[in-house]
């Protein structure tokens, strides 16, 4: 009696999973693709932020760009350089606005992780060039490694993005960071606002337009 019971219950058992099993079997490995496709293409739409901190540090680096270019040409001097200032605001703007964003995500993606890596690298090596070149009052060079810089992170955002106008943003940068050398050190403001608006303001309104359509 005792073994049969046992039987009968491990036999239960048995059943019990069977139906959950068979659950298992009817999500096919196409609707996993399927649903994997979609998370992907979801997380691309998220990320691409409307390319709102494209535009944000677009235009707030050629308005300074271009206010620093009329400081030394028609001043000569340095006159009007307290509106590179305008950048800590928008550092702060930047980090309320990422707080903001991430608490009203469900699911923070690898993608995101990756293109958060790229530009926090970014920052620092601005940083450190910033003060290695005021200690060495060597600031006729900052505007040629910065537009290198600015290269970097445009670069790999647009291919992590699958993106050109990034990618072409980035090769412009380099380009204009060569020029800058044949030119005096005022005129390297007015390349400074080029780049900008070649990699980080007409590529902003693009993603923001395919954030739009996709949505």
């Amino acid at each position: 009696m005792y073994k049969s019971a046992g039987h009968n219950c491990r036999h239960s058992l048995i059943f019990e999973h069977k139906p959950s099993a068979m659950q298992e079997q009817e999500f096919s490995p196409q609707q996993s693709l399927n649903l994997i496709e979609s998370m992907i293409n979801k997380a691309r739409n998220r990320f691409s932020e409307n390319g709102h901190l494209y535009l944000l540090w677009g235009w707030v680096i050629l308005f300074c760009s271009i206010i620093s270019f009329i400081s030394l040409y028609w001043y000569n001097d340095y006159r009007l350089f307290s509106v590179w200032f305008l950048t800590w605001v928008a550092v702060i703007y930047q980090f309320i606005y990422i707080f903001r964003k991430k608490k009203s995500q469900t699911v923070r993606t690898y993608t995101d992780e990756i293109n958060g890596a790229v530009w926090t690298v970014f920052i620092i090596m601005g940083g450190l060039l910033a003060v290695i070149l005021a200690k060495t009052n060597n600031q006729t060079l900052f505007n040629t490694v910065l537009l290198i810089l600015y290269g970097m992170p445009t670069f790999l955002s647009g291919f992590i993005l699958k993106f050109n106008p990034l990618k072409i943003g980035a090769v412009v940068c380099w380009v204009l960071a060569f020029i800058s050398t044949l030119l005096s050190y005022e005129y390297s403001f007015l390349l400074l606002a080029m780049a900008v608006v070649t990699a980080w303001i007409v590529p902003g309104y693009l993603l923001r337009s395919r954030y739009k359509n996709q949505n």
